[in-house]
Order: structure tokens, then sequence, then C-alpha cells
């Protein structure tokens, strides 16, 4: 174990915040509950953003920015949604600073500056995109409107953890229009799956799909679908949404368009989101004590090429053949660097990529170049090979593809040995306080059955699993008659 990194027996939180700082993801910034995310850290998102939005590009839809500031009025217009976010919200009340003539040298607000109308920045875009398709839509002509955004959004969270929750984070949001429900839900579904594959395929990391109870969704939905992930420790965490709005923000903004019968309708809607935090399921569900162990697929790096030599003239013969390997890796789509610093030892290079989760290491000394071979490792397993230096171009591809397969197979190993179904509330809560995981156990259906569960346990239905099947039983608290079992656990 790295000195560096306290072990996630010792402390699990304090291991996550660890890799994250000294994986180089991220930092702390001057800002209270706001992070800095760093160049390695942001090469992660961008691999993650641009295979998503290619996904949501193939499926039909289009970018589009909208203001990060939306006016009070319009926000308080769909009732339940801004009744759920009033609490996060951050709001700007003035536009304009002047010298503070009490105190040399410092600013105070304009007290002549105040705004006619307090602006919320945008915790998220409904109230403002809805309010703009107001004037796009006249007719189901104009439909459906499938249109995503990359933005910032503000939620003032009073308990901060380095990309899981921060008081401002990176997302994408979108909002689409239609001429009937179906459609809709249809939609809703569709993204539901886009997320599922691209956390399954590129984050080598198994979901279960699900709907949210009525306690759970999003405030101004009808219905909230979602995908759950587990973390090592046995908590799970929401790793997207998809929500079927119906026609609630529609009727807010007095959204109507001319149906195909010639009469006025109000348009049927979604949205759906995932964010930053999808790099933080990805730290708690796959790495270890020695640091961060990324996906190949997603990884800003996913070769490390370290030489190990005596003096310039060893150093020279190994650079010719490494330019040579580069650039076949490179032809090959491969994410490679070659890191002949001397500022450092090829220990301490070791170590380092270890900490940063570059799945395929790569190390070649004077030695191997005589025998023509090369040592490489792997980060997930941290297995060693000597290969053929001619069959390494190959052997990269194939390794980095069966590091991805191993990953997930591993992950969903886990996944499967953490369902455990629960029949009596002394095994739901032994259970949830020494095993973890998802707990399957009968509901009532009622609001207060599963407050009373979360305030008894911390644990939340995460889910209503969509392949769940109808099974007559007793709600696990109440022993009132129940249909199905849902998911419960503790969450992040």
């Amino acid at each position: 174990m790295s000195k560096e990194i306290t072990s996630r027996a010792q402390d699990y939180s304090q291991w996550y915040n660890d890799l994250i700082i000294k994986g180089d993801l991220a930092d702390y910034s001057a800002v209270r509950g706001c992070m800095v995310i760093k160049p390695y850290g942001f090469a992660l998102w961008e691999n993650m953003r641009d295979q998503l939005d290619r996904m949501f590009k193939a499926t039909g839809h289009v970018n589009a920015y909208f203001p990060l500031f939306v006016p009070k009025s319009l926000f308080e217009a769909e009732e339940k949604n801004a009744e759920g976010f009033a609490k996060e919200c951050a709001i700007v009340t003035h536009y304009r600073l002047k010298t503070d003539p009490d105190k040399k040298g410092k600013l105070m607000v304009d007290p002549e500056a105040k705004l006619e109308e307090e602006l919320v920045v945008r915790p998220t875009s409904e109230a403002i995109i809805w309010n703009t398709y107001k004037t796009w839509i006249q007719s189901y002509r104009d439909l459906p409107i499938l249109v995503n955004q990359w933005a910032n959004v503000v939620r003032w969270e009073m308990r901060t953890r380095l990309f899981l929750r921060t008081a401002e984070f990176l997302w994408q949001e979108g909002h689409t229009a239609h001429a009937t429900s179906e459609e809709a839900v249809e939609e809703t579904v569709k993204m539901l799956n886009v997320y599922a594959e691209f956390v399954e395929t590129w984050m080598a990391l198994p979901v279960i799909k699900g709907i949210k109870t009525p306690n759970e969704r999003f405030a101004g939905a009808v219905d909230t679908y979602c995908i759950e992930a587990l973390m090592q420790d046995g908590k799970a965490l929401q790793a997207g949404t998809s929500h079927f709005l119906g026609q609630n923000f529609a009727k807010a903004f007095d959204v109507q368009f001319l149906n195909k019968d010639n009469k006025q309708e109000f348009v049927w809607a979604t949205s759906w989101g995932v964010s930053t935090r999808l790099i933080g399921a990805l730290v708690m569900a796959h790495s270890d004590d020695e640091g961060l162990v990324l996906p190949p697929k997603i990884a800003p790096l996913q070769v490390v090429i370290i030489p190990i030599y005596k003096g310039e003239e060893q150093k020279i013969v190994i650079d010719t053949k490494v330019n040579s390997l580069i650039q076949e890796l490179k032809i090959k789509g491969v994410r490679v660097k070659y890191d002949d610093s001397d500022n450092s030892r090829p220990g301490w290079k070791f170590a380092e990529y270890e900490k940063k989760g570059v799945p395929v290491r790569i190390a070649i000394g004077a030695r191997d170049i005589a025998n023509n071979t090369a040592e490489i490792a792997r980060r997930d397993t941290r297995e060693k090979q000597t290969v053929s230096i001619d069959d390494l171009p190959g052997q990269v591809i194939r390794l980095l593809d069966q590091i991805q397969q191993d990953m997930f197979e591993r992950a969903k190993v886990y996944q499967q040995e953490h369902i455990t179904p629960a029949d009596s509330w002394d095994e739901f809560v032994k259970l949830l306080n020494e095993k973890g995981g998802f707990v399957a156990a009968h509901w009532d259906g009622t609001d207060e059955t599963e407050l009373k569960i979360k305030e008894l346990t911390k644990a939340t239905i995460r889910c209503i699993p969509l392949e769940s099947t109808e099974e007559e039983g007793k709600c696990i608290l109440t022993g009132n008659p129940s249909l199905r079992r849902v998911l419960f656990a503790q969450a992040y």
C-alpha cells in the first residue's frame, strides 16, 4: 500500500479523498464547497463527455446553450420544481460593487444597484428552457425538440465531497419536447438505456435500471427513471436519471401546440442528466489501496512507457525503439505517453502512474533492447509479463480490451453478491449494517413507511427495478401486503 494513501479498511472516506488528491484528479478551492478539476481529472471528464456526446447525437439529439441565470418568477412557475430546489438556490440580488468609504481598499455591494427581480443561479434549467420553448413551438410540425446542453449548475450543498457533492458541478442536461405521452415516455426510457450502456461499456460499472418512488423522484416529474451503481463499501450511488415530466412544465409555461386534429394541446416533456459525479463513482467502484484503477476506454492515458537506462548512449538506443513503438500505438488509437524525464527514478515513476491508474505500464531497458523484449504490467491486477517488442502493439491492444472486460466482470460479481433478499426486519437491519449492498425487500408503497425506514436505518429505496417481477409478500416494516420487492441501500 502507498504510504500516501489511507487504506479502505482503515478509513474509506479518507481513502477516497486521498485518491482524488494524490491521483491528480482535483483539488480543494478557495470557494467553499467548490473544487478545482485538475488537467488529469478534466481529461478524464472530457473522455466521458465526448463519448456521451457521440451517443446523444447518434440518437438524434443536438446541443444548445441556455443562460446561467433564471429570473425568480420563471423559476417558481412550476411549483413542485421550485419547492424541491428552493433550499439549494444561490441568488443574485445586485449587479454592481463600489469602493467602501469606511474601509480603504475594500469593496461593498452598491445598494443602488439592486436588481428589479432576483436571478436564480441555475440548479437545473427546466424553467429557462421551457420559457424559451414557448416561442419555438406552435405546431406538431415543430416537434419533437431533442436538445442537450453541457453546462455548470449550482446547488448550495451544506456537506460537500469532491466530485460526489459540490456546490458547483459540471453536467449535461437533456430537455426534450414531444407531441404525445407515449413518445415522451419512449424518450425517457431510451436515454436511460443510453446512460446504462455508457456506464457499463465505458466505465466498466454494472448498474440496475429502475424507477424512483414518488418520494425520491425529481421535483416536477411524473416519473423518474434511474441507474443505480454499487461502490466497494457497499453503498449505492445514483449514476444517472431520466425524467418523464408529463405536461407539468408545458402547463406552467403555457407551451401549447396545434396537433394533427387542429386542436390545441400541451406539450409532453422529458429531462435527463449525468454529471461529474460519475468520476466519484468510477473512483470508488474500481480503485485499490495503491491508487486509482481506471478503465482503459476512458482513462486519460492508456499506456505509459518508462525507459530504464544508464548513460545517454543507452537512452538513445531505447528512444529509437520506443519512438517507433509509439507511432504504431498512436496509429491504433492508443493514448500513450513516453516518460523519459530525468528528474525522477523509474521506481518513483512506477508508483506515480500506479496512483494515477494508468491501465498499462511498459518498462524497457538496455538489456530488453538487446533481447528484443519489454516488461508489460497491467494496473488492475498488477500482473507483469515479458513480451517480444515486435508483438508489443498487438499485445497492448488485446490487454487493454481484456482489462476493460475484467474490470466489468469483477464489478458485476461484486454487485450480484451484494443483492440480498430480506424477509424480516431484523434480517433487513443486519444486512444493512454488516453486509451492505442492495437489500431486496417488500415495501407497502406508502411515503410514511419509506421515510420511517430511512429514519431508522439511513437506507433509502434506491429504485423499483424495471426487471422485477410481481411477488406477494409483507412489508419489511409494517407487515402490510406488498406485490414486489424494491431495492434498499445506504447511499451517497
